[in-house]
């Protein structure tokens, strides 16, 4: 049965199940979406349980979409949404797409522009015929957030016919007769850097993350050459777990290499897998090193992304669907779930992950339907890898900042944009609101207020607690005023001849770049002062070289050498890793539901991974593997 054939039968089901007086004009594949058209979306928008009961009895993800002649005009819809929504939703913008019959709503608050159960939403699609979407305005100003969605609605048409594309590749019929499911690791395994998995069965490949190591220049890539992924055209899809570069680093070559499939990611992973692939060949061309894609290459990533929501179940292959859920690293982290097949088989990635209520995510997620495998990060999976607990970590941090503050000092947060700085951030805002430490300054410098602003555009994504305390209480800790952007090199310059007792975090974490190195320069050589480390520190980076004590700090540039004099105070607080320890390692797989069948540890060094390996082995008794890069490893 052709493509066409599954679409017309399709529509024929379709057609039996809608209520008497209820029509439709088409349907077509868009990506995993099966998208009926309709000369009538007020019926479908007056009965939701259309919908509902369509999808439950298709199995298909559906969207319901206007045929283009039922369309209000662009003035008479916002006219219309302006007498419906409440004017506290702070409705910003409106985008129309006339192919899709799209209106999309950009409000300060979604929730009421969607109304209880989509009360508000149904009653805007009888109105004005289009389907409405709903995006948040970004609280803080975000240039990604503001770029990536205007590039996707500048390539609507090219994206409708990939989408149309995607979407009949997903839905073709298995035609293979063999069952069987088998990884290949291609990265990441017994080392930390270049992630990257082949899923694969008779009918699909399907690449899970393709990162790079930043810090190495002879293992820096994933083995991509090797005959199970190549030719690259062939895959059939990457997913994403997050945004980190030694998981998404080299997703743009992907495209550079004749591969023309989709990226599944949630939606903040998608902005800031952008946000950090541009900086990456930013430093790498400032650093003279070989650029490994153009911008260019970005750009059709993004073109070819699918977002996708937690708990999602979505078709991504004939034979095989995805599910995305909390993995508690970053914001839009996911463990990936993968049911292949009609319930032959189910395995899981973890990507990185913690197993521990933080103050911006909930635990990673380790209960699913159905789980044979699970191939799990082993970071700290080595028997003494523990860490201090998140409270213990915060109540040395605000001692040190007081401390420092109280003597005239200011404290130096070297911290990676992403995941690691806002965690220090809320940190702090409590800690001054509560009048815990004194009210000073906290300057954020780098990429962090960039990445900050994504993490305000999408507080859906962060813990029970942070969400209730945006949406209920009307309290955004991201928008205190105690937090001040450092937006040009003339504001840089004044903290770095004005010294003022407070807290500057900036990148890099690792000391290995960045207006970081400025700061350490200008206040290193005042033992008033304070440089805190929240992150691990790679051997040989600046960073471990001060832990270990060293005082002068040779640097490099512009071709000159110069030595910075370090009499600050160098302390590290532990805790506030976006990993889990070994204890929570453990306790992920003993409470994970179902138990599995097989794990797989990866993305540690190889003591790590074999110590953990090893130890949940011995534990519960369930069969274990340490993998070696370019090993491939047959599941059914």
């Amino acid at each position: 049965m052709s493509v066409d054939d599954v679409l017309a039968d399709l529509e024929i089901r379709i057609k039996k199940k809608l209520p008497p007086g209820v029509s439709i004009s088409h349907v077509e594949f868009e990506g995993p979406e099966l998208v009926i058209y309709t000369p009538e979306p007020k019926k479908f928008a007056d009965n939701g349980d259309i919908v509902r009961n369509l999808a439950k009895d298709l199995r298909k993800r559906l969207v319901v979409r206007p045929d283009p002649g039922v369309l209000a005009s662009p003035e008479k819809v916002i006219e219309t949404i302006a007498n419906i929504v409440p004017e506290d939703a702070g409705v910003s913008n409106h985008y129309f797409d006339t192919d899709t019959g799209e209106v999309i709503i950009e409000a300060e608050k979604p929730g009421l522009v969607i109304g209880r159960h989509g009360n508000t939403l149904r009653e805007i699609t009888k109105e004005i015929g289009w389907t409405p979407k709903v995006v948040r305005t970004p609280p803080i100003k975000s240039s990604t957030v503001k770029n990536v969605r205007q590039y996707i609605r500048d390539h609507k048409d090219e994206r409708k016919e990939l989408l149309k594309t995607i979407g009949r590749k997903i839905h073709q019929k298995v035609t293979a007769k063999d069952k069987w499911v088998r990884v290949t690791a291609l990265g990441g395994c017994r080392e930390v850097g270049r992630s990257c998995f082949l899923l694969s069965t008779p009918e699909t490949k399907v690449l899970i993350d393709c990162g790079v190591n930043v810090g190495s220049d002879e293992n820096g890539t994933p083995y991509l050459y090797i005959p199970e992924v190549t030719p690259i055209s062939q895959l059939d899809a990457v997913v994403l777990t997050h945004a980190h570069l030694d998981h998404s680093g080299l997703i743009p070559l992907l495209y550079k290499y004749g591969y023309e499939g989709p990226v599944y990611c949630t939606p903040p992973t998608r902005d800031l897998m952008a946000l950090l692939q541009l900086d990456f060949i930013d430093v790498a061309a400032k650093e003279g090193k070989t650029i490994p894609y153009p911008s260019t290459m970005i750009r059709e990533t993004l073109k070819h992304t699918i977002t996708l929501d937690y708990g999602d179940v979505t078709d991504i292959a004939s034979d095989m669907k995805l599910t995305m859920h909390n993995a508690g690293h970053i914001l839009g982290s996911s463990v990936v779930h993968f049911h292949v097949g009609d319930g032959l088989y189910n395995i899981a990635f973890t990507g990185d992950h913690k197993f521990e209520k933080t103050r911006l995510f909930d635990p990673a997620v380790n209960k699913f339907p159905r789980i044979e495998t699970i191939i799990t990060e082993s970071t700290y999976g080595g028997s003494r890898d523990m860490q201090p607990s998140r409270k213990e970590a915060e109540v040395q941090l605000k001692k040190i900042v007081q401390e420092t503050v109280a003597r005239g000092g200011t404290v130096l947060i070297p911290a990676f944009a992403v995941g690691r700085s806002q965690e220090v951030m809320l940190v702090l805002e409590e800690a001054i609101r509560k009048g815990e430490i004194d009210k000073v300054p906290v300057f954020l410098d780098g990429m962090i207020w960039e990445a900050t602003a994504i993490h305000t555009t999408y507080p859906e994504y962060l813990n029970s607690d942070l969400r209730t305390m945006i949406f209920h209480k009307g309290m955004n800790p991201f928008l205190s005023d105690c937090f001040e952007q450092v937006d040009s090199q003339k504001k840089r310059q004044d903290l770095l001849t004005n010294r003022v007792p407070g807290v500057v975090l900036a990148t890099s974490g690792m000391l290995n770049g960045g207006p970081i190195m400025e700061y350490l320069r200008a206040y290193g050589p005042d033992e008033r002062n304070s440089l805190v480390f929240v992150g691990y520190q790679a051997e040989g980076t600046m960073g471990r070289r001060l832990q270990k004590g060293w005082n002068e700090i040779p640097v490099h540039q512009n071709g000159k050498s110069d030595v910075i004099t370090v009499n600050l105070q160098v302390q590290t607080v532990d805790g506030f890793s976006g990993h889990s320890d070994r204890k929570q390692l453990m306790e992920y797989i003993k409470k994970m539901k179902p138990r599995p069948e097989h794990v797989l540890t990866e993305h540690g060094d190889e003591k790590s991974c074999l110590d953990l390996a090893s130890s949940i082995y011995r534990k519960f008794r369930v069969e274990t593997r340490a993998p070696t890069n370019l090993e491939t490893i047959r599941m059914i």
